[in-house]
């Protein structure tokens, strides 16, 4: 066989490339990895996703939880101090001698009772988050009982100098003064407490909540005090005036007991007592005498460490040989861990001749 003879066998074809240098298809473990590899990827991205929404939510939340407490805040503090002072400054005469110029004064305290209505329209329109709510409505009961208030004042004002309608107008604006502290009672134990729940759910710290006290003293709730600052007279009526006679038979009372929540303090020993934000005492005492008696007064003074304290509280009628009891809320929070003295009396009141069981002084440590 010749050379170009073996050139005649048949040659393999080879076999053909991919057009444009492409690699082959990858065969199905690697399609699974990959696909497995997008998957926890997805998953990372849709988990860091729910993560970042829910802190979003979580710092809104609590945004406006601290807005609404720095809003009820300006609400209050505008009631008190741009409502209530003016207010008692003008019945008193302090403000330009407005006392004994009824219609001048009635003028005067319907300004007031505008600036009044204009804050319960602030509060109505004012974002409320949910947790929020329970306090939103006292709030508003707090704000419109003290409109109304002054727009009943308002209206008695020119009666006070009236012959023969003085005694009755006179009545009248004192009785309003009770709903101005029931306001102050109402914003102590219904607002402060439901926005502290709330701000405590929310793990919310350093908020400082605004107390309120419209009624400057309860030297207003006694009929005679009213007409002396109104510079009219109270006559007959159910308030005699101070230092009256006391109807015959005997007169007095005995203070029982005082708790605070749960805790009853003890004469004979340091009592350790939660300290909240809003500490009331209830003060029990007992009617001994033959006599009921009405107006009767429960003073508390906390002293041992910084600044005294004081609060009061009135009974508005004490039935003979029947127990009372008073809530007297503290208007400024307790020193923490330092021992104190707490003393409680009830006020002796006319015709009383032995106070001697009327009052007790405990020992005490306010703790968190």
């Amino acid at each position: 066989m010749s050379f170009f003879d073996e050139g005649d066998e048949p040659r393999q074809p080879r076999p053909r490339r991919p057009m444009g240098g492409s690699l082959a298809a990858p065969d199905q473990q690697t399609v699974r990895v990959r696909q497995a590899v997008a998957a926890g990827v997805g998953l990372l991205v849709i988990i860091l996703l729910v993560v970042g929404v829910r802190g979003c939510l979580n710092s809104q939340k609590k945004r406006g939880l601290r807005d609404y407490n720095r809003d009820v805040a300006s609400l209050v503090q505008e009631s008190d101090q741009q409502v209530g002072k003016p207010l008692f400054e003008q019945l008193s005469g302090a403000a330009g001698g407005a006392a004994g110029d009824p219609i001048n004064l009635e003028t005067q305290v319907n300004q007031l009772r505008v600036v009044s209505e204009d804050l319960v329209k602030r509060a109505r329109k004012q974002n409320v988050p949910d947790e929020m709510r329970p306090a939103q409505s006292n709030l508003i009961t707090v704000l419109e009982l003290r409109r109304d208030a002054l727009t009943k004042i308002a209206a008695q004002l020119p009666n006070t100098q009236a012959t023969g309608g003085g005694q009755q107008a006179i009545a009248k604006i004192t009785g309003q003064m009770l709903a101005f502290l029931s306001s102050d009672v109402l914003y102590s134990q219904r607002v402060i407490p439901y926005i502290q729940q709330a701000l405590d759910d929310a793990g919310i710290t350093g908020q400082t909540i605004p107390t309120s006290q419209f009624l400057p003293n309860l030297s207003w709730l006694d009929e005679q005090e009213v007409a002396t600052r109104l510079g009219a007279t109270a006559q007959g009526g159910a308030a005699a005036p101070k230092g009256g006679p006391a109807a015959p038979g005997s007169h007095g009372h005995g203070l029982t007991d005082v708790t605070v929540g749960d805790t009853a303090l003890d004469a004979e020993g340091v009592t350790r007592i939660p300290a909240a934000s809003n500490v009331t005492l209830s003060v029990s005492f007992e009617n001994q005498a033959e006599n009921d008696e009405t107006n009767v007064i429960v003073k508390v003074t906390i002293t041992g460490s910084g600044s005294p304290i004081t609060a009061q509280g009135t009974a508005p009628t004490s039935a003979a040989g029947e127990t009372t009891k008073v809530d007297v809320p503290l208007r400024q929070a307790p020193p923490i861990g330092a021992p104190v003295k707490i003393d409680v009396s009830v006020e002796p009141v006319a015709g009383e001749e032995d106070a001697s069981n009327n009052k007790r002084t405990y020992s005490a440590i306010f703790t968190r």
